[in-house]
């Protein structure tokens, strides 16, 4: 994979990032392996997000919310280092690329529409925003992708890629462990109504449509500058 084609992380120059990749070569694991395992940690994030909309206790809810922003974040890891065992650990295979990419897409699916459905259960909105969020986050791989094969470069840029999507994903879990205390309050100044009294779900409401609207954004901005590069050769 050329270096171009990379989405640029910082982190993989980090000592604990070349330590954990040099010890997956070691183990034998393949980068397409890791790349599978993507899709475990986020449909274990979605689940849990949409298991905080069940919960009946306060520490269930808690341990919930924690373990879906460190699903989140598993994922993002599998992705960096899958790309780091197959490229700086000389792993890579005529594959890799397909399991570089496909992956992610049911990744996003899995972590996106699982709080869509946490959030439906409130009765705020329906399960609708989840797969939106979805689709768009989705089409922000598929614009660049569709882009590089014209002839454009990779285009990694925001406001909404990966990265992004699953840091306010991270924080929206982190912060429904505060819902019964900041949540009405919140929903309050969005001027959304609740079918709900304990405020369960208004963070995770609110970071979906952060992320919705985020995504059609960067979607809007990688096509246009991938127009704009190709009209100029």
């Amino acid at each position: 994979m050329a270096e171009a084609d990379r989405r640029p992380i910082s982190q993989r120059s980090h000592g604990w990032a070349q330590w954990l990749s040099k010890a997956l070569v070691r183990s034998g694991v393949t980068p397409n392996f890791i790349s599978f395992t993507s899709i475990i940690f986020a449909a274990l994030g979605g689940a849990c997000f949409y298991a905080t909309s069940l919960a009946t206790s306060g520490g269930d809810r808690v341990m919930l919310c924690i373990g879906a922003a460190l699903f989140c974040q598993l994922r993002l890891l599998a992705n960096m280092m899958d790309g780091m065992v197959a490229v700086e650990g000389g792993k890579g295979g005529p594959d890799g690329p397909i399991w570089n990419e496909v992956p992610d897409r049911f990744a996003d699916i899995f972590v996106l529409i699982g709080a869509g459905y946490a959030v439906a259960a409130t009765g705020m909105f329906d399960a609708t925003l989840g797969w939106a969020a979805a689709v768009f986050a989705v089409m922000t791989a598929y614009v660049r992708e569709v882009g590089k094969s014209a002839g454009a470069p990779a285009d990694f840029s925001g406001p909404m890629a990966k990265p992004h999507r699953m840091f306010w994903m991270t924080v929206a879990a982190l912060l429904t462990i505060f819902d019964p205390q900041l949540g009405p309050g919140a929903a309050a100044i969005l001027d959304w109504g609740y079918a709900d009294s304990s405020g369960k779900g208004v963070f995770i409401a609110f970071f979906l449509w952060l992320v919705l609207l985020g995504s059609i954004l960067t979607t809007l901005l990688r096509t246009n500058r991938a127009l704009r590069f190709l009209n100029k050769r």
